[in-house]
């Protein structure tokens, strides 16, 4: 799904993983679900690119559903896998904390385990080797992808801000479609580890130039990274 001129997106609103297309290569962000690594393949075929233009996969965070094909692409195919140190040893299958369920309707909840079933989503494979990042590191990547620490859903959560592609990518930080509600809007993101300290990280947003604001879970939401904070504390007010 082509969102603009260098932003495509992989998957749907329940889950979502990212490209950033420029003519030196391409940056994924977040790798989704195995089961869409044939949706990375017809979205590159689409736009006459190939697996060979992949130079890498920045990780927002460590969690199952956003490891998705990353591990297949550095095996096969050299490509290199970026996160923050935090989270490292989540993303190579480390300990992760129980957090509450929370509130939870039927019909989503059912919809979003159904569909992690369809895309392979229980057979994780978790990362052999990582790159790890800090927060303020501009990666050498396509679209020089910045790291801006967002802890609080995971230690190393982060966004990764690409101004050539007017975007802020922020994984779980928060969510625009709760999965276990079906709720819609900018809204703090279910199975957070520290959920004060991921709505204080929020406001790490506001000083950032992009249009975009693109979840894991959720349609990508169109505004100003400035505008985020107060909005989900908000939505959380009013939950």
């Amino acid at each position: 799904m082509r969102l603009g001129d260098n932003l495509h997106r992989i998957g749907n609103d329940i889950v979502a993983a990212y490209l950033v297309v420029t003519a030196e290569g391409i940056t994924v962000v977040d790798a989704g679900l195995p089961g869409h690594w044939n949706d990375l393949r017809t979205e590159l075929a689409g736009i006459g690119r190939s697996l060979d233009d992949i130079r890498g996969v920045v990780l927002t965070h460590g969690d199952s559903d956003h490891l998705g094909f990353a591990e297949r692409l550095r095996r096969e195919h050299g490509v290199p896998v970026f996160i923050h140190a935090a989270d490292a040893a989540r993303a190579r299958g480390g300990d992760k904390p129980k957090t509450p369920m929370g509130p939870m309707r039927l019909g989503p909840t059912s919809g979003f385990f159904a569909y992690a079933l369809r895309k392979r989503g229980w057979r994780t494979e978790y990362l052999s080797e990582v790159v790890e990042v800090a927060d303020g590191d501009v990666l050498d990547l396509p679209g020089s992808p910045r790291v801006i620490g967002l802890p609080g859903h995971s230690p190393g959560s982060i966004a990764v801000h690409v101004p050539a592609a007017r975007a802020v990518f922020v994984g779980d930080a928060l969510t625009t479609r709760h999965v276990l509600t079906g709720r819609l809007g900018l809204q703090p993101a279910p199975f957070t580890d520290e959920p004060d300290l991921a709505l204080t990280s929020l406001d790490r947003l506001a000083g950032l130039e992009a249009s975009w604001v693109l979840p894991g879970h959720g349609a990508p939401w169109q505004g100003s990274p400035a505008e985020v904070a107060v909005a989900v504390r908000a939505a959380r007010s009013g939950a």
